[in-house]
């Protein structure tokens, strides 16, 4: 390993980890080298899923390594609330003596910045401690991050109060042109119950302090796809999106194996006629919802590639009756998918998608329309992005007993593949988010960074 030595670190989640490992290999191309840290549990996880199970990523250039998250191997990780608590009280210690002991190997290797997640600025705060210069990172929407910088702003408007809690029920604008937001799905008040809400509210505040010591503020965006953002937040400094400028590549990070043979399923439909639907790490169904959506599925008479986690609903057989028999021909159903590769194959037609900012990145940068169906965080300020901003896709409306039902699934699914304006503005984005990376803003202020970190 040689050239000059940063250590990344992710906030312990799928759509952390990913714009993160991005970000480490763009470094990589600009002539660094990277110690990647995951927490143990997840880097067990991203190492198993690598293709050969391989310590190093592109030769050597990206050192894999972990530190415990302060939790027990058994403990439940989906419970936001805990793992924060424990994270905070565990890793700040670990995280410095795994610097000591890097930086005593010698002259040459000492680490010369962190990149933290902005979701842990506790790290930029040790950093600054260790003379180690800090930079944070943001791998979500520009907007959210507003949001949660306008925090003090809502609690004297009366909004929220101290602890987060939502006031008053009612959808809100930052600035003119930035996505509309429901008081009710702000980022920390879909996290679980009151408890977990909490917890990552504080969290939150503490981070946006935090972050006031790092040197720059990176965003996985690019201005021309959040302009009044970027308007609003000038400090908040986009750099994404970072798929669009190696959307091929082979991308690493990933907490499930991918299943590459859909790809060649892929191959033998004709082009744009495939649905492909995928809900990330995090969504969970209940058994009635994932019967409509697989029936709905069936009735669009459309080829599609659903991927079903092992964990995403807690029924081991969740299909109707003699569903995978009648599918059989139409559709292919995976665990885990290759999913940059797959929005890049020009038999998909739309993306029925839980919005997270990754897979609208990765949507975006390929031209693909979507249809939205967010669960929880951020996913709810994409999809009025999506939707009401760049007006690339459709949300669907629940029934009375809170479920989307399969007519107003393949009702949606037929307005948008019958409509050629959602294409020709998905197109138009894809333009623009690649032209972004390929030496438009997003590129100049990346070489910017990478030339402050070396100087």
């Amino acid at each position: 390993m040689s050239g000059p030595h940063i250590l990344v670190l992710p906030a312990p989640a799928q759509g952390h980890v990913i714009p993160m490992m991005e970000l480490s290999q763009s470094l990589v191309n600009h002539g660094f080298k990277v110690t990647f840290v995951n927490t143990d549990f997840n880097h067990n996880r991203v190492t198993s899923a690598l293709p050969d199970d391989q310590g190093h990523i592109r030769g050597d250039c990206i050192d894999l390594v972990s530190i415990p998250d302060g939790l027990e191997p058994g403990q439940d990780r989906n419970d936001l609330g805990k793992l924060s608590e424990a994270m905070q009280r565990v890793m700040p210690g670990k995280l410095e003596e795994l610097i000591e002991k890097i930086n005593n190997r010698g002259e040459g290797d000492k680490i010369i910045c962190v990149i933290a997640d902005q979701a842990i600025g506790w790290v930029l705060e040790i950093a600054v401690k260790m003379k180690i210069k800090a930079a944070a990172f943001w791998p979500a929407s520009a907007a959210v991050l507003a949001l949660t910088f306008s925090v003090p702003k809502l609690i004297d408007e009366g909004i929220v109060d101290n602890d987060g809690t939502i006031l008053k029920n009612q959808v809100i604008q930052l600035a003119p042109n930035m996505p509309t937001m429901k008081t009710a799905d702000f980022v920390w008040a879909c996290l679980g119950n009151k408890t977990t809400q909490e917890i990552m509210f504080q969290t939150m505040v503490k981070c946006n302090k935090a972050v006031q010591v790092a040197d720059w503020l990176l965003c996985n965006s690019a201005y021309d796809l959040e302009p009044a953002t970027f308007t609003f937040a000038p400090e908040i400094l986009p750099i994404g999106p970072l798929l669009a400028s190696r959307r091929l590549g082979n991308s690493a990070g990933y907490f499930w194996s991918q299943d590459s043979t859909c790809l060649e399923w892929l191959d033998q439909q004709p082009p744009n006629s495939v649905i492909y639907v995928a809900f990330g790490s995090f969504t969970v169904f209940n058994p009635t919802q994932f019967k409509e959506l697989a029936l709905a599925l069936e009735l669009s008479e459309r080829p599609f590639l659903w991927v079903v986690r092992p964990d995403i609903t807690d029924t081991s057989d969740p299909y109707p009756e003699g569903y995978q028999k009648r599918v059989a021909s139409l559709g292919q159903v995976v665990g885990w998918a290759p999913q940059p590769k797959v929005l890049a194959h020009p038999s998909i037609a739309c993306f029925l998608s839980h919005c997270g900012w990754n897979s609208t990145l990765e949507g975006l940068s390929n031209g693909v329309p979507f249809l939205c169906w967010p669960y929880f965080a951020d996913q709810f300020t994409n999809e009025s992005y999506i939707c009401d901003v760049w007006k690339v896709g459709l949300k669907f409306e629940k029934n009375e007993t809170g479920i989307i039902t399969k007519e107003e699934i393949k009702n949606k699914l037929e307005q948008l593949l019958g409509d050629k304006d959602f294409n020709e503005r998905a197109l138009k984005l894809k333009e623009l988010a690649v032209a972004n990376v390929e030496g438009g803003q997003s590129n100049k202020i990346f070489k910017n960074f990478a030339e402050w970190m070396k100087s």
